[in-house]
């Protein structure tokens, strides 16, 4: 579909979108498409949304694929042709909310139900729709900020996010987030890219070996938002300690998995400590490629692409097919804001909000 619009790089290994297919005004700001690199990678992002377009990695015989599932211009992204949150920076809360509701200092507040009643990744106008400033860029890094109103999208606080990508000589992708707020309010955030490891979104995940480092994971009733409860994995389809094929178990008749449908859970990590460790990994056995991920937070999403319906191609002109594209979200508990026991999402003046993300691509 546009495969000639793209300039060639790296000796023809990597095919680069176009700056000016990303060049327009949104909200009165200037958005374009930025390269960085390093080691074996190679990725392209976009200040609206603070989103991964393009992302290149080899596959164990050297041969490069772009393994983010995303579109070829921004008009797609902008009128939001297909699915929404393709390669996007999520929040100012992430994940779901109950209702759309949540009670703070004992003011009810009220945010956009975007998502069966339920407020989803910020509601309408979360983060991933808005034009972030680049603060600074270099060849292998990018560092965005943004600026949040209070009573934006129905949230308190007037809160500046500050949020970067680095790419390293591991091949490792690192998202740093940083936050305040000057009133207490929910934070969040997440990194939403969708991953396909053979590079085509039309091809299946459904081979891939999934490992999550968790014996838990908190109980979601039919609209995918959490009853409180958490449960164990133990003899449950969601129980990944072991290396699992992913479809092996994904129409499980299982009423966690009927919910999904498929997977589209918090899992809870075994935590051995406070800081970056790992906490998931996915392997293609086709394509060799490996994506190990390392986080600071306590849950991780994973999602399995299942309302994906061939409906919409992707920048290659590939439909972005049903259970074709998985996404690996670090967070804190979804609807938090709503459970006590959960882990704290409440940000207050004077505190700062941190989150760190490693994506570390390999092949074996």
């Amino acid at each position: 579909m546009t495969l000639a619009l793209f300039a060639s790089c790296d000796a023809g290994k990597v095919k680069l979108l176009p700056e000016s297919a990303f060049k327009t005004v949104v909200d009165g700001k200037n958005v374009d498409l930025y390269t960085i690199k390093s080691g074996d990678v190679t990725m392209q992002v976009t200040n609206y949304g603070a989103r991964v377009v393009t992302l290149w990695t080899p596959d164990r015989n050297g041969n490069f694929a772009d393994i983010e599932t995303g579109y070829e211009n921004i008009d797609r992204y902008v009128n939001n042709t297909g699915e929404r949150f393709l390669g996007a920076a999520v929040g100012p809360v992430a994940n779901r909310i109950a209702n759309g509701r949540f009670t703070l200092d004992g003011q009810e507040y009220t945010l956009p139900q975007n998502n069966n009643g339920n407020t989803l990744h910020g509601g309408d106008y979360g983060v991933d729709r808005l034009v972030w400033d680049v603060m600074e860029k270099t060849d292998s890094s990018i560092v965005f900020l943004l600026n949040l109103k209070d009573g934006q999208e129905g949230f308190p606080g007037d809160r500046y996010i500050i949020m970067g990508y680095t790419l390293d000589s591991g091949n490792n992708f690192t998202v740093q987030y940083l936050a305040t707020t000057d009133k207490p309010t929910p934070v969040n955030f997440s990194h939403h890219s969708f991953f396909n490891l053979s590079g085509d979104s039309s091809k299946s995940i459904l081979d891939y070996e999934l490992w999550i480092k968790a014996g838990k994971a908190t109980e979601v009733d039919s609209l995918l938002i959490p009853t409180g409860r958490i449960v164990s994995l133990d003899g449950s389809p969601l129980d990944f300690r072991t290396p699992t094929r992913i479809g092996d178990r994904i129409d499980a008749d299982d009423y966690q998995i009927k919910c999904g449908p498929g997977y589209d859970h918090n899992w809870i990590i075994d935590r051995e400590g406070d800081g970056v460790e790992l906490v998931a990994s996915v392997y293609d056995p086709e394509s060799g490629r490996l994506i190990e991920v390392f986080s600071d937070q306590p849950g991780l999403q994973f999602y399995s692409g299942n309302f994906f319906f061939g409906e919409y191609p992707d920048k290659y002109g590939n439909n972005i097919g049903y259970r074709c594209s998985m996404a690996l979200e670090t967070q804190k508990f979804p609807d938090a804001v709503n459970h006590p026991e959960f882990p704290d999402t409440i940000l207050g003046p004077g505190q700062t909000y941190t989150q760190t993300c490693v994506y570390r691509f390999s092949v074996k």
